[in-house]
């Protein structure tokens, strides 16, 4: 399954260059890191590209994103507590879309791929596979809302799991699902915006899991090229391996660099 993700996912990519002849490119890269020492030792890093790209038939768009967080931690063993640097947090996120205009606004028809890697979550791995019809519900001076929405499958592994030195290999799962994605932007001032964006993956069977990603962001621009931006991130599954919450909640605040 994992080859299939990247078959997709390449697949996808191809697109990009169908027209290379008039392709235009903007991106925003996005990075953050943490660092404290002394009572507290911790370390985090937070780094996202986000890619679009327009041309004459095509609209792309490519995101990657990674999360890393390591923590001091105590651990007792024979009746001695010491202190050691443990990894807490570790998440890898692919994506791509590409939609085929339908006209010189906003319809169009969309595939989309992605594939999600994270170490705490209880899957070795999660992704989709979607096509459908994508739009603009609609857009004023300030605001504007985009959406897509279509039948896809989803594939995901739960992780490996040893109980007395007894391996049990995780469980693959391939299910139906109805993708629903909107990214809304409301633009407070020249240098300032809001921005939610919503995405999920909804099982057609209600035994099967289902899942959501949500981001409310606040980016304001510090110059004509970098900007700050405080984030609040959930990821919510249905169903989960047990001992495992739901719901994984991130806030951030990261720079970004547009161009």
């Amino acid at each position: 399954m994992k080859k299939l993700a990247v078959c997709v996912l390449s697949a996808l990519s191809v697109s990009a260059y169908a027209e290379d002849d008039s392709k235009t490119w903007s991106a925003d890269a996005e990075f953050g890191l943490i660092s404290t020492s002394g009572n507290t030792t911790t370390s985090s890093v937070k780094a996202k590209l986000d890619v679009s790209q327009e041309l004459t038939q095509w609209r792309n768009q490519y995101i990657l994103e990674g999360l890393y967080k390591q923590d001091e931690v105590d651990v007792t063993e024979d009746s001695v507590t010491t202190k050691e640097n443990q990894t807490t947090a570790q998440k890898y996120f692919a994506s791509v879309q590409a939609d085929y205009k339908l006209d010189a606004e906003h319809k169009g028809l969309f595939v989309y791929g992605s594939y999600e890697d994270d170490r705490f979550s209880g899957y070795a791995y999660q992704g989709t596979f979607a096509l459908g019809y994508s739009d603009r519900l609609f857009k004023t001076d300030k605001s504007r809302l985009n959406y897509s929405v279509g039948p896809g499958i989803a594939f995901s592994k739960t992780e490996d799991t040893v109980e007395d030195d007894v391996v049990t290999e995780g469980v693959e799962n391939q299910n139906a699902v109805v993708r629903f994605s909107a990214a809304y932007l409301y633009q407070i001032s020249e240098n300032a915006k809001f921005t939610q964006s919503l995405s999920s993956d909804v099982s057609a069977d209600s035994g099967e899991n289902s899942k959501t990603k949500a981001e409310t962001a606040l980016t304001a621009n510090i110059s004509s090229a970098f900007a700050l931006k405080a984030s609040f991130t959930v990821n919510h599954n249905t169903h989960v391996p047990e001992e495992k919450k739901h719901a994984d909640t991130q806030t951030a605040i990261t720079l970004v660099f547009s161009y």
